[in-house]
This record gives structure tokens, C-alpha cells and sequence, in this order.
């Protein structure tokens, strides 16, 4: 738009320009035909087509004539009817309703000569002169706008790809961004972009380890209080005693299992990359049979029934390279959660697939489920759906985020049936 805002302003400068000068040229042009015709005393009669020839444009013809009053009108001669009125110099004059470019100027003798062109023809030669100006701008102006398009979208096609990473990469990763097959003039915007991740990095890095710092510290005197809370159980106390010992042995358990999921939570919002020994070829087989006889004693006492189906091609081992810690919270908070908000006499189906490059998991259960304005919600750390009257710390689905993102995987919220209660079908898309 720049160049074009340029280009037509120069183009009706240069076509006017030209133009006049081309009008400026034909005048220069009569007065000098006066001028040969007075220096050499030539007699002042037009030239007809008898002494030129036939012309290509009869129109063109300039005409050379005396001023006269006595001539009133065009003769066999191819003379005007000119008024004897006119002043020296260059005019423009209508002769009968036909617009004239005269040149009048007195001789010696008192005669006056006049050298004239009909406008319409100059016009013409001066549009044309200006047009021929202008063509280079009509021609050259869009081909230099297609060429600076072509240009600019191959030097921000860089940008174009970085933008496209940076829109696929989840929340936790911050990782520089490439600056080496980016122009120099934006090398410096993407500096001061990864200077600022990195400092964003850095303070979450300190939040993480302040959270687990701090689950650490409290494990062990909440250990201890457990210890002595399972010492006093043991005594002889009186029923109203060990009535009001129970709560308390109860608290004791939950700021555990709190403490234990914050210290998850951290572990999985980790954005460093895991060390090569960290990183192992895990069985998903081994660790949702693992998991699923840990869960039994809380199914049976929930009076859940808990099915899995385990289909692969050709039966064949299934294994993805991560830290088994990881694949072991993952399936485990997802069949914790889908047992206690699964009422009792309820069930929960646990399912694995896996295809060429891909493992999916689903867990369903057939608890009231999550509407679908809270689904984005409860991937929040310690979000819980309204109406919950379960025991829970809130952290369960934002610890399985955490780990299918760093996975580079995808997670969805469904409902398992279409008619309440709706129950809640969780599937995690997993590249193998």
C-alpha cells in the first residue's frame, strides 16, 4: 500500500509534467516556423495537400497566414478566418467552435503573421507523450509490489514457524527459541523473548521447589504425629476418647496424602528435560496391573467393580520411553478419582489401545460426571466440582495434565452415557 500510495502521485506528477512540456515543445515549434518564415521572407501561405502530398492526418497541419481583415472566411487556400485583433504572442483562439493554438507576431512591413495548430492535435501528442511516461509506473509499480510481497513473506516466513511452535507447546514448556533462521532486524525481538522466558522459567522453577521444599519439611512431623496418634490408638483409652481420636487420626491421613500429591504435582510441572538414566522403555501392561491391584482395597471397600480391557496388536508389549514415576501417577490418579466420586454398587472400566504410534487410555466410570462448563476448571490444582462430598485435595486431574503434556499427548472430558447420571469417561491420546 506504501508503494502504491508513492507510485500514483509520481505517476500524475510525471504524466502532467510531460504534458506540458510536450505543449511547451509545440509552441517552440510555431514560434519557430514564424520565425523562418520572417528571417527568410518566405511568403505566408499554409502548405496544401498539392505541395506536401496526401498527410496522414489532415488535422495536424500547421498553418501559416497574414492576418487580414478582408478575409472572412476559410478560402480554396486552406486560410482561416482569423480576427485582425489579435495580440502578439502565444493564444489559444476558437475559430468557428474549433479550438486553435496560435503564435502571432508583427513583421517589419506592419504585417502580421500568425502560425497556428489546432489543440485538439497537440493535445493528443502531449497525451501521448505522457502516457508513455506513465507506462513504466503502470507496468513496473505491480510487478515491484508482487517482488516486495515475495520478499517480505519469505523473510517472515521464519517468524510464521515460530509462531506455529509456540503455539503448540503447552504452558509448562519454556525453552529458548530458535534465533539462528530469523532476519537480523527481529533477531533481537527473539533475545528479548527468550530472556524473558527464561526468567519466567526461573521463577516457577523456585515456586516448585519452595512447594516441594515445603511438602518435605511437613512429612516429617506429620510422620511423627501419625506415629503417635497409632501409639495412642494402642492404649487403653475410654470410648469418648478413641471416638475423638479417629478424627484426628483421620486428619493425619489426608494432610498425607495431601503432602504426597503436592510433592506429584511438583514433580510433574518439572520443565527440565529428564536425564538419559531417569528416562526408561516402560510397561504400560506391568504398571496398570500395578495399579489396579493397589486400588482393590479401596474398590472393595467402596463396593466398586473395577473392569480392564487391554487390547494391542498381536498382543504384543506395550511401552512408551518416560520415567515410570510418571506413567504410574498418571494411571493412578485417574482410577483414584473415577473410585471416589463413583457411588457405591457403581463401576469403573479401565481400557488401553494401542495403534501404530499412539497408546490411548480411558477410564469411565458411572459417577454424576462433569458438566461441561467445568471441564476446563478442574484441570486447576485444587479445583473441586460444587456439590462434592468426597474427600480429596483437588489435585488429581492437574498432576494427570501435567504428566500427559510433558508426554506431549492430549487429554479429553466426556460423558460415558447420555442420560444421567452421566458418569465421566476420561481418554488420554498418548504418542508411542
Amino acid at each position: 500500500m506504501v508503494i502504491l500510495a508513492m507510485a500514483v502521485p509520481a505517476g500524475v506528477y510525471s504524466f502532467f509534467s510531460a504534458f506540458h512540456e510536450a505543449n511547451d515543445l509545440q509552441d517552440d515549434q510555431l514560434r519557430q516556423v514564424a520565425a523562418l518564415v520572417l528571417s527568410r521572407d518566405l511568403p505566408p501561405a499554409t502548405p496544401d495537400h498539392r505541395a506536401t502530398g496526401k498527410m496522414k492526418d489532415d488535422e495536424s497541419k500547421v498553418i501559416v497566414q497574414i492576418l487580414a481583415p478582408a478575409r472572412n472566411a476559410r478560402d480554396d487556400d486552406g486560410s482561416l478566418h482569423l480576427p485582425d485583433d489579435l495580440h502578439d504572442g502565444m493564444q489559444t483562439v476558437n475559430v468557428n467552435h474549433v479550438p486553435w493554438r496560435l503564435f502571432v507576431q508583427s513583421t517589419v512591413s506592419g504585417q502580421r503573421l500568425a502560425v497556428g495548430q489546432q489543440t485538439e492535435v497537440r493535445d493528443e501528442i502531449a497525451r501521448d507523450s505522457g502516457l508513455r511516461t506513465v507506462m513504466p509506473f503502470m507496468v513496473l509499480i505491480p510487478i515491484l509490489i508482487a517482488l516486495v510481497s515475495i520478499m517480505v513473506r519469505g523473510m517472515l516466513r521464519p517468524i510464521a514457524k515460530l509462531s506455529q511452535e509456540v503455539d503448540r507447546r503447552d504452558d509448562q514448556d519454556m525453552r529458548p527459541l530458535d534465533e539462528q533462521h530469523v532476519a537480523d532486524e527481529i533477531r533481537p525481538l527473539i533475545g528479548s523473548i527468550n530472556r524473558l522466558l527464561r526468567r519466567v522459567a526461573d521463577n516457577m522453577d523456585a515456586q516448585r521447589r519452595f512447594l516441594a521444599d515445603a511438602a518435605h519439611e511437613l512429612r516429617s512431623p506429620l510422620t511423627a504425629l501419625s506415629l503417635q496418634a497409632e501409639n495412642l490408638a494402642a492404649t487403653d483409652l475410654s470410648p469418648a476418647s478413641k471416638a475423638r481420636l479417629l478424627p484426628l487420626r483421620q486428619g493425619l491421613n489426608r494432610s498425607k496424602a495431601l503432602l504426597e500429591q503436592l510433592l506429584t504435582l511438583a514433580r510433574s510441572q518439572n520443565t527440565g528435560i529428564p536425564q538419559a538414566s531417569q528416562v526408561t522403555q516402560v510397561s504400560l501392561h506391568a504398571v496398570l496391573r500395578r495399579v489396579v491391584e493397589d486400588s482393590l482395597p479401596l474398590a472393595h471397600a467402596n463396593q466398586i467393580d473395577i473392569g480392564v480391557e487391554a487390547d494391542t496388536e498381536a498382543d504384543a508389549e506395550v511401552t512408551l520411553a518416560a520415567q515410570e514415576v510418571d506413567i504410574v501417577a498418571l494411571i493412578r490418579n485417574l482410577i483414584d478419582n473415577a473410585i471416589r466420586y463413583t457411588p457405591a454398587g457403581g463401576n469403573v472400566e479401565v481400557r488401553m489401545h494401542a495403534q501404530p504410534g499412539q497408546v490411548t487410555i480411558e477410564v469411565e466410570d458411572s459417577g454424576p460426571g462433569i458438566q461441561e462448563a467445568e471441564r476446563e476448571r478442574v484441570f486447576d490444582p485444587f479445583y473441586r466440582v460444587l456439590g462434592s462430598d468426597q474427600d480429596g485435595s483437588g489435585l488429581g486431574l492437574s498432576i494427570v495434565k501435567s504428566i500427559v503434556a510433558r508426554l506431549h499427548g492430549r487429554i479429553e472430558l466426556q460423558h460415558a452415557r447420555s442420560s444421567a447420571p452421566h458418569g465421566l469417561k476420561v481418554i488420554i491420546h498418548i504418542p508411542a
